[in-house]
């Protein structure tokens, strides 16, 4: 063979390798829309119907069942202090004294004139029973009588008129002591020893009940009717139902029941607030306390239950990947409660099929899949 056919020869060869090497790398990438291909690797699980138990969480604030700020209903300087701060106070206890002297000064007036007017209320009826039985013998003049009368109907009226003046000062007397409405815990004094106070306006203090304790959230109000059932429930003593996390992550270890729920629903949230009552022997819970309120859900009946992890969303609505023959189809689904990694899903879905749960971020609506359980992957760990 001449020299240029060798050389057309080994071109052709090379050509031809070139080709099959192309088609060869072809090959080897995989469109996960060709059923040709092995699909793209998935863990997929089925869904099952359960039924479920667990604690819904709600943020709270602990709130004193009583709770009351304290004001001077007259004016004076503090003359007594008695109490400790912070302290445990019992109802009727002296808590604040306001300088009682011109207090004092004005019942004793008051007593005065209602004495005074006492004695001149029996003066004019002595003499309106005189001048009576004179008229009945025609020996006084009418007008004098009808003097005599007079004079004691406006004796009768001051009587009255000082009474009411004993009334109002024995009445401003007691408030110059200020006492302890109700069992509870005092606060910082906000007044010092010869502060001037100002009637209905300064604030001496605050004081709370302690025990039972209150802790009070919101829910939305879909959610009114389970909570109303809950709290006409006939429960045991030792029921966990309501439960709460102090700030340190604790668990608070006396349980809660529902004292009220709120007469209305708020228009601008749709929400709802519910107050759980709880004992507090240690003073664990102090008013103001923010905290994490568990309710325990305990279904009656079997719900369709899926990982959380297998949502996929877009635009504020919810889908999955439903494996069927190694194909995926895009499915809409409906949800109902999350918890501890799952979500209960109303409506989309039945049991026994089979969703993605790793890989979506891989996928399209109608990519072929490799599909591994992740349900017996786990089992094999």
């Amino acid at each position: 063979m001449s020299e240029k056919g060798t050389y057309r020869l080994m071109t052709k060869l090379i050509t031809a390798i070139l080709l099959v090497s192309a088609l060869l790398i072809a090959c080897k990438k995989k469109d996960p829309g060709n059923p040709s291909d092995t699909g793209i690797p998935v863990n997929v699980t089925e869904v099952r119907e359960e039924k479920i138990t667990f604690y819904l969480n709600y943020p709270g604030t602990i709130v004193a069942l009583n709770e009351v700020q304290l004001r001077s209903e007259v004016s004076g300087f503090i003359t007594g202090i008695f109490f400790k701060e912070g302290s445990t106070v019992k109802k009727g206890q002296k808590l604040y004294e306001i300088d009682r002297s011109k207090y004092i000064a004005s019942y004793n007036q008051a007593m005065a004139n209602v004495d005074i007017a006492t004695a001149n209320e029996a003066k004019a009826r002595r003499n309106a029973d005189r001048y009576t039985k004179l008229s009945e013998q025609d020996a006084i003049a009418q007008q004098r009588l009808d003097d005599a009368m007079t004079d004691l109907q406006n004796a009768g009226l001051e009587l009255v008129s000082a009474k009411a003046g004993l009334a109002k000062a024995q009445t401003d007397l007691n408030y110059s002591l200020i006492t302890a409405p109700f069992d509870g815990t005092i606060g910082i004094s906000q007044v010092k020893m010869g502060s001037l106070v100002s009637p209905g306006q300064t604030l001496l203090n605050t004081i709370s009940s302690d025990d039972p304790m209150g802790a009070d959230f919101v829910i939305n109000e879909r959610e009114l009717g389970n909570f109303q059932e809950l709290a006409s429930a006939n429960r045991p003593e030792n029921d966990s139902t309501f439960r709460i996390s102090l700030p340190d992550k604790t668990i608070y270890r006396e349980k809660g029941r529902i004292q009220v729920i709120d007469r209305a629903i708020d228009p601008q949230t749709g929400t709802i607030r519910i107050r759980l009552v709880f004992p507090n022997p240690g003073q664990r819970l102090r008013s103001g306390m923010s905290c994490l309120i568990h309710v325990l859900n305990a279904g009656e009946k079997e719900q369709l239950v899926i990982p959380a992890k297998s949502l996929l969303e877009q635009m504020s609505e919810y889908f999955v990947y439903v494996v069927d023959s190694q194909k995926v189809t895009q499915t809409k689904v409906s949800l109902g409660t999350q918890f501890e990694g799952s979500v209960v899903v109303t409506s989309g879905l039945h049991k026994g099929q089979l969703i993605v749960t790793d890989g979506i971020q891989k996928l399209r609506n109608g990519a072929i899949v490799n599909a591994s359980n992740a349900d017996n992957e786990e089992m094999k760990e």
